[in-house]
C-alpha cells in the first residue's frame, strides 16, 4: 500500500488540476508579446511560449482536456465492450461467432492508425476524439468479458439460475457481472493510460482539439520547433504527461496484484 501513494497523489493532482482548473482564473490564450519563449519566472511558474501565453495556464487547460477525453474514452468503450463480450459469451452460436469475427477485423488493424483514420475522417474536435479512440478501445474489453464469461458460464450456479428460471439480464447483471468485474477494472485502468497518449498524439498530429484551445500533444508540437533556444515549451507538457501514464500504470499494476485472488491466496 505504501508505494501506491506517490502514483495516486499524482493522479488526483491530475483530476483536481482538470476539475478546478476552470474556478481559477486561468487566461490559457493571453497573448503578451514582450514575454515570448520567456523562461520560467513569477509570472508564470513555467514560462511562456512562442504567442507570450502562460504554460502554466495552459498545462492545467491541456490536463482538462486529457482527463475529459480518458473519462469518455473509458466509460464509453467499457460499457460497450462489456456489453458486446458477456453477451457474445454467454449467447454462444451464430450470434458468438459474428461478434469474435468482428473484434478480429478490428484488430488486424494497428489501434492508434484506425483512430487517425477515423478521427480524419470526422474532424478535429475533442468529441471526434472521443468517437474515434472509444471506436476502437472497446475490443479490448469485449474480448476480456467474453473471456471470462465463457469460462464461467457451465458453473453451478450459473446453471442454477437457468434451471430456476432466470432471465439473461439477470443472469448477466447478478451471477456474471460481479465476478468478471475485477478483471475489467485492471483493464480500464490501464485504458486510461492508452487513452491519454493517444488524444496527445491525435493531437500532436493536429486531429485532436484546435487552436486556441490548449492540449498536451499540440503543446509538445507546438515547443518542437524552438526546442533549442526554449526547451521549457517541450518539458512542461512532456513532463505532466509522462507523470501522469506512469502514474496510472503503476497503479494498476497495484491494482492487478489485489485483485488477483491467487495472489493473495499465496500471501
Amino acid at each position: 500500500m505504501k508505494g501506491v501513494w506517490l502514483p495516486m497523489g499524482i493522479l488526483l493532482a491530475w483530476a483536481a488540476l482538470a476539475l478546478l482548473g476552470p474556478w481559477w482564473g486561468l487566461k490559457p490564450n493571453a497573448i503578451h508579446l514582450e514575454r515570448i519563449l520567456n523562461p520560467p519566472c513569477p509570472e508564470s511558474w513555467l514560462g511562456f511560449d512562442d504567442l507570450g501565453r502562460p504554460l502554466w495556464d495552459r498545462l492545467v487547460v491541456g490536463a482538462r482536456t486529457s482527463f475529459l477525453v480518458a473519462v469518455g474514452v473509458v466509460a464509453t468503450a467499457g460499457f460497450l465492450g462489456t456489453l458486446v463480450g458477456t453477451l457474445s459469451g454467454y449467447l454462444g452460436g451464430w450470434w458468438d461467432h459474428g461478434i469474435a469475427r468482428i473484434m478480429d477485423i478490428f484488430l488486424a488493424f494497428p489501434g492508434i492508425l484506425l483512430a487517425i483514420a477515423l478521427a480524419g475522417i470526422l474532424g478535429p474536435g475533442i468529441e471526434n476524439v472521443v468517437f474515434a479512440l472509444a471506436a476502437v478501445g472497446w475490443v479490448g474489453y469485449a474480448r476480456l468479458a467474453r473471456a471470462q464469461v465463457l469460462s464461467l458460464r457451465h458453473h453451478e450456479h450459473i446453471q442454477a439460475a437457468i434451471a430456476l428460471g432466470s432471465g439473461i439480464p439477470r443472469i448477466v447483471g447478478r451471477h456474471l457481472l460481479p465476478l468478471i468485474l475485477a478483471p475489467l477494472i485492471v483493464e480500464a485502468t490501464f485504458g486510461v493510460a492508452g487513452v491519454v497518449v493517444a488524444e496527445a498524439g491525435l493531437s500532436f498530429l493536429g486531429l485532436g482539439v484546435q487552436p486556441p484551445a490548449a492540449s498536451w500533444g499540440s503543446m509538445i508540437r507546438d515547443g518542437t520547433r524552438y526546442l533549442l533556444v526554449a526547451p521549457h515549451m517541450v518539458l512542461a507538457p512532456g513532463i505532466a504527461l509522462m507523470l501522469v501514464v506512469l502514474a496510472i500504470n503503476l497503479l494498476g499494476d497495484w491494482l492487478r496484484d489485489r485483485l488477483d485472488v491467487r495472489q493473495s491466496r499465496r500471501k
